[in-house]
């Protein structure tokens, strides 16, 4: 892959089931590696079959990039009025009360005719568009605060994956986050509110901290964190999403966030996997979650462990993002420090 020379006319990528317009291939997006738009097209042509499963039928936002991946980018959670009528859509609630019709991609050509309109991210709701009100995935994000790296996440990974074990048998899925973190995904059956999900994140969360104190925090404020891993449970909140597998990462040298078998997570770095290396790993060993939508879990375990930890711990709710109304049950939505001031 390389930038084309001079200005070229637009091209048609046939997908076998349509053609898409691709206009100013190319455009160079990425001008580290001189990665153009058709360069970007063409990775997402070669990984079709992954990004389709991650996508699939879900409400799914793009973050775009108009003036390339250095510059200014938007998230676009509304369909455009002119899409094509053979991309399906889902009218999603956020919590302010306000509603929005999301793409659902079905079949490759929705990812490249949004690849059209600079996008590079694909932010997934956590669930499909015959039932949105009941995730079909618990997804934790493992984010590396500062001080800490992609090293310290993996510890933190291997401790979740046994505590997914031990309460009901949950089977997660890892995947790099195109930066330093880690994403697990945990298919569920889609029985639970956002609210009871997002609980069973924090249950998640807490008994991660208990087992690894000096290495992992579910601290909502940065202040309280520390050189910890933080689990951030508000992930799993209403109209808060994770950038799917497969999506391309706007940094310089153009990471993806690369899904990964458990055998591999050690020795994996992030900056392995990008628009230029993941073509040959997905040749070579294809889609390594293909089997992720085999088995759907249960949450009872979770949740009864969420139980307990209120019941016996008196660990009750914690706080939202910002932007979300008052939550019942939610903590003082206020800065440790600036609530000492005041007090």
């Amino acid at each position: 892959m390389g930038a084309a020379k001079g200005k070229s006319a637009a091209v048609e990528i046939d997908t076998g089931e349509r053609t898409v317009r691709l206009s100013s291939p190319d455009r160079v997006v990425f001008a580290e590696r001189g990665f153009t738009k058709l360069d970007v097209a063409r990775y997402f042509v070669v990984v079709g079959p992954g990004i389709l499963r991650a996508l699939r039928n879900r409400p799914t936002t793009l973050q775009r990039y108009p003036e390339g991946a250095a510059g200014e980018f938007f998230y676009q959670k509304r369909v455009p009025k002119n899409h094509p009528e053979w991309i399906p859509t889902a009218t999603i609630a956020f919590p302010s009360g306000r509603t929005a019709d999301e793409m659902c991609p079905t079949e490759l050509a929705a990812v490249l005719w949004a690849v059209q309109y600079n996008a590079l991210t694909f932010h997934p709701w956590p669930v499909r568009r015959d039932d949105l009100d009941h995730p079909d995935e618990l997804r934790i994000d493992l984010d590396p605060q500062p001080g800490t790296d992609y090293t310290d996440a993996v510890r933190a990974a291997h401790e979740l994956r046994a505590v997914l074990d031990e309460h009901g048998g949950l089977v997660g899925w890892p995947k790099t986050s195109g930066g330093r973190g880690l994403h697990v995904f945990v298919p569920i059956e889609p029985r639970w509110t956002f609210t009871q999900v997002r609980r069973a994140a924090i249950a998640v969360g807490r008994e991660l901290e208990r087992r690894m104190p000096d290495a992992v925090t579910t601290a909502w404020w940065k202040e309280e964190r520390g050189e910890k891993i933080f689990v951030d449970y508000n992930q799993t909140a209403r109209d808060r999403t994770i950038a799917s597998a497969y999506s391309i990462r706007a940094r310089p040298h153009a990471p993806v966030s690369a899904p990964l078998r458990w055998e591999e997570v050690e020795d994996a770095r992030p900056e392995d996997f990008d628009v230029a290396t993941m073509p040959g790993r997905f040749a070579e060993a294809g889609d390594v979650h293909a089997g992720m939508d085999d088995r759907a879990h249960s949450l009872d375990a979770l949740l009864d462990l969420a139980d307990r930890d209120e019941r016996e711990h008196g660990l009750g709710d914690l706080p939202y993002p910002p932007e979300y109304p008052k939550m019942p049950g939610e903590p003082k939505r206020v800065q440790p420090s600036r609530a000492r001031h005041e007090d």
